[in-house]
């Protein structure tokens, strides 16, 4: 059996690039099925393969996963370097994944991904602004603690494939961190499968519209790389 992971567009879909980032740059070997966001509303096409209709959801036989955490713990069981090897390491990065996952909900809210625009943000909210705070706490305990680069120490792990998107958000906003941060996310941006994944992402045929109006909301495009 292999897997087979779906996804969405890969200009927008942060949670989709978090598996698709794991799994590539672990060199775990899976097939790639993209459908792209119907515009506003229930995606009626990813009914037919995610049980909540919401990406990304890995097929393995008989078996599906539809949650993007879970899917790193369900293929971490057959391929373990998902993690850091070290147990110390590995529940930090653990819970800097969940806090991910459940977290940080300023940041998603009025910083949506896009891999393709650069746009002027106005002074960052109280809730942004207390996000980012964590965010840079979070980067620099993790780097300093484990020793880097990455924020478990010296392997990609999922934990960083999680921080991903949010890295593409650091430069498409130019959100104000810190030296040490900002150094991070330029290291997120660079490595292969994100990098791959962005470039894909600019040359997508599809422009879905309420994603687009949730990145502007009425503010100033600096950049579109897709011109």
């Amino acid at each position: 059996m292999s897997y087979r992971l779906f996804i969405a567009n890969k200009n927008y879909s942060s949670w989709s690039m978090r598996a698709w980032v794991a799994l590539k740059a672990l060199d775990i070997p899976f097939e790639e099925v993209l459908t792209p966001f119907e515009g506003a509303g229930l995606q009626t096409a990813f009914t037919s393969f995610s049980p909540t209709a919401k990406v990304p959801c890995l097929h393995e036989g008989d078996h599906v996963v539809w949650d993007s955490l879970a899917i790193i713990e369900y293929v971490a069981e057959a391929h373990p370097d998902l993690w850091p090897r070290s147990r110390a390491a590995r529940a930090w990065a653990r819970c800097a994944t969940a806090e991910m996952h459940s977290g940080f909900p300023a940041l998603r809210d009025e910083c949506s991904m896009n891999c393709s625009l650069r746009i002027e943000l106005d002074m960052p909210s109280e809730g942004l602004q207390r996000d980012l705070e964590r965010l840079e706490t979070l980067w620099c305990e993790g780097l300093k603690r484990f020793g880097g680069p990455w924020l478990a120490g010296e392997r990609f792990t999922a934990v960083d494939a999680f921080f991903a998107p949010v890295a593409v958000r650091v430069q498409g906003y130019d959100l104000p961190l810190g030296e040490t941060a900002l150094a991070y996310a330029q290291r997120l941006l660079e490595h292969p499968s994100v990098a791959d994944w962005i470039s894909q992402g600019i040359a997508e045929p599809w422009i879905d519209e309420p994603h687009e109006q949730d990145c502007l909301r009425g503010r100033r495009v600096l950049a579109d790389r897709r011109a």
